[in-house]
C-alpha cells in the first residue's frame, strides 16, 4: 500500500522561520480587561483651548476602543486579550495594525499592541496569516491560495512604530520570525516573474476602487496587475526587517531581502512612474499604467522610493483642488476620476483614517511639513465637525462636505481613532518621540494655548508638555514641561528651532 499523506504534507513547504514563532500554542492570556472609567485619569489628556469639541472627540474615541476589548474565546486559537475591528465579529489584518497606531498612546493602561498576536498565532507552517480570522472560533475567512486572503503587509511598520514609542526589544525578537516568514511567504507567492507583487481589491483593503482593466472583478480578482501598494508595502516591510535584523544580530537571515529592496526600487521607478503625469500607477496586463491616482500610490513615500527630483511634483497631486485637495482632504480616489463620488462611495473618494495617517507620515518623511499640517487640520477640522453633528466617529467621511461617508458605519473605533488621537497629537499639535534617540520633536503649529499632559515616553516616563498662546507662528514658543525622565525636547517653529535638555523632576 502507498504512503498516506496528510493535507499539509501535500499542500505547505514549511518555512524554517515558523519553527520559531513562540506564539503558535501558547495559552491564552487569561487577565481581565479594564473600564474606560478605569482608564480615563492614566491616559494622555490634551489641552486645547478653543478647541474643547475636538478633546470631547478624543474622549469619545477612547471610550468606543475600551469598549471594543476583547479575551480570547476558548478553542479560537487567540493567545492575548485584543480589540476588536468593530466591523463584523472577525479581526481584521490591516485594521488592527492602525488601531495600534492609536492604542500605542493608551498602552499604559492596556497593552493594544498585543491584538497582532492573535495573527501570529494562526500563522500557517509555511509563513502564510489570513487578513480576516473570525473572534469567537478562529476559522479563517480565506483559503491561503485565494487572491484576496492576505494583506495588506502593515504589520511590520505597525511592530516598528511600537519600537520607537516603547523601546520593546524584546517584543522584536519575539515578533521577528513571524513577520520575516509571512514576508518571505508573499515573496514566494504574490510575485510575478519581474518581482514585483500583487494583490486583490479586498487583499490591498481598498475593495472597490476602479483600478484593474475591464472585465477583472474589483473586489476578487489579482487582475494580472502589478499593484503599486502592494510593491512599495513591500519595500517598507523588507526595510524594517532589515532594521529589526540589525538589532538582534540576525543580518543573515534578512540578506535575501536587502537584495529584493534593491530590485523593487529600481523596478518600480522604471515600470510604475509616469513622467507625464508625474505618477506612480499600477500596471496592467497590457504593459499600459493604469492611468488611475489612486492613494495608494502615496505609499511610495513611507517606502522612501521617490528620488528627489520627482517628490515635488508627485506630492503636487496633494495640493492641486481637481484633485486630492478638496473640502476634506485627501479623499481616496483622485476627483478627476469619473468613478469618483462626492458622498464618498466607500474606496471611491471617502477619506479613511488608515490612508490618510499613511499620507502624513511619507509627507514628514519627505519634509514636506506644512502640507502635512494643512491636511491634518482638514481632517480634525471635518471629523470634529462630523462629531458635532452626530456625538460619534464614523468609519470613513465624504470628500466634499462635513459629513461621513456613504455608507459608513457609526461608532467606528476602529481606525478612526487615528483622527481625533494620533493625528491631533502628532500633526496638529506636532509632537513625536524617538524612545531610540531619547528624543521628543516639537512641531509648534498652534498659536492657542495647546499640549498634552501624561504624556507617554518609553516605558516609564511621563511628561507634560504645554506650549502657551502666541501672538503668531513666528514668535518664539513659550513651553512648560515636567517630566518624570531626562530627555532631549527639539523645539521647531515658523522662526527657528531650539533644542531643550529636560531634567527628571
Amino acid at each position: 500500500m502507498g504512503k498516506f499523506f496528510s493535507d499539509s504534507e501535500w499542500t505547505y513547504a514549511p518555512c524554517t522561520y515558523v519553527s520559531e514563532n513562540t506564539f503558535v500554542g501558547r495559552e491564552p492570556e487569561d487577565a481581565p480587561l479594564p473600564t474606560y472609567e478605569e482608564a480615563r485619569d492614566r491616559l494622555p489628556k490634551p489641552v486645547w483651548e478653543g478647541h474643547y469639541d475636538a478633546i470631547a472627540c478624543y474622549d469619545k474615541a477612547w471610550q468606543i476602543a475600551f469598549g471594543n476589548l476583547r479575551r480570547p474565546t476558548p478553542g479560537s486559537g487567540f493567545v492575548s486579550n485584543f480589540i476588536d475591528t468593530a466591523f463584523n465579529g472577525c479581526t481584521f489584518m490591516w485594521d488592527s495594525s492602525f488601531i495600534l497606531m492609536f492604542g500605542k498612546y493608551g498602552s499604559r493602561v492596556f497593552n493594544f499592541q498585543n491584538t497582532l498576536n492573535n495573527f501570529y498565532s494562526h500563522q500557517h507552517v509555511d509563513g502564510f496569516i489570513s487578513r480576516e480570522i473570525e473572534e469567537d472560533d478562529g476559522s479563517e475567512k480565506f483559503t491561503r491560495f485565494d487572491p484576496s486572503a492576505t494583506g495588506p503587509n502593515v504589520m511590520p511598520w505597525c511592530e516598528w512604530e511600537y519600537y520607537l514609542n516603547i523601546g520593546d526589544r524584546l517584543r522584536i525578537a519575539e515578533i521577528f520570525p513571524p513577520l520575516l516568514a509571512y514576508h518571505k511567504w508573499l515573496h514566494d507567492n504574490h510575485t510575478w516573474q519581474d518581482g514585483t507583487y500583487w494583490t486583490s481589491g479586498l487583499g490591498c483593503g481598498m475593495d472597490n476602487q476602479p483600478r484593474m482593466s475591464p472585465g477583472y472583478n474589483v473586489l476578487f480578482s489579482h487582475g494580472h496587475m502589478v499593484w503599486t501598494d502592494a510593491c512599495f508595502q513591500m519595500i517598507l516591510s523588507g526595510h524594517i526587517l532589515i532594521e529589526m535584523g540589525k538589532i538582534l544580530g540576525r543580518e543573515e537571515d534578512t540578506a535575501f531581502l536587502v537584495e529584493e529592496q534593491e530590485m523593487l526600487k529600481k523596478v518600480v521607478n522604471e515600470k510604475l512612474w509616469d513622467e507625464k503625469t508625474h505618477y506612480y500607477y499600477d500596471l496592467w496586463r497590457d504593459g499600459k499604467l493604469s492611468g488611475v491616482k489612486t492613494i495608494g500610490a502615496y505609499w511610495a513615500l513611507l517606502a522612501g522610493v521617490v528620488p528627489e527630483d520627482r517628490a515635488d511634483a508627485f506630492v503636487a497631486h496633494l495640493e492641486n483642488k481637481d484633485e486630492f485637495n478638496r473640502h476634506h482632504r485627501p479623499p481616496t480616489l483622485s476627483a478627476d476620476h469619473p468613478d469618483y463620488i462626492a458622498e464618498g462611495g466607500y474606496w471611491r473618494g471617502s477619506i479613511w483614517a488608515p490612508t490618510t495617517y499613511m499620507v502624513l507620515r511619507g509627507l514628514e518623511k519627505y519634509g514636506y511639513h506644512k502640507i502635512a499640517y494643512d491636511i491634518a487640520c482638514s481632517n480634525i477640522e471635518n471629523v470634529v465637525g462630523v462629531f458635532d453633528k452626530t456625538g460619534t466617529l464614523w468609519e470613513n467621511y465624504a470628500p466634499e462636505a462635513t459629513e461621513q461617508g456613504r455608507p459608513a458605519k457609526g461608532d467606528f473605533v476602529g481606525w478612526s481613532g487615528l483622527f481625533p488621537i494620533t493625528i491631533v497629537f502628532e500633526f496638529v499639535f506636532g509632537i513625536k518621540s524617538n524612545v531610540g534617540e531619547n528624543k521628543i520633536t516639537w512641531h509648534v503649529n498652534r498659536t492657542e494655548k495647546h499640549g498634552v499632559e501624561r504624556y507617554p515616553f518609553g516605558k516609564n516616563g511621563m511628561l507634560d508638555l504645554i506650549c502657551e498662546e502666541r501672538a503668531d507662528s513666528a514668535e518664539k514658543p513659550r513651553v512648560a514641561v515636567k517630566s518624570n525622565i531626562p530627555v532631549t525636547l527639539e523645539l521647531i517653529w515658523d522662526g527657528g528651532s531650539e533644542t531643550l535638555e529636560i531634567a527628571a523632576e
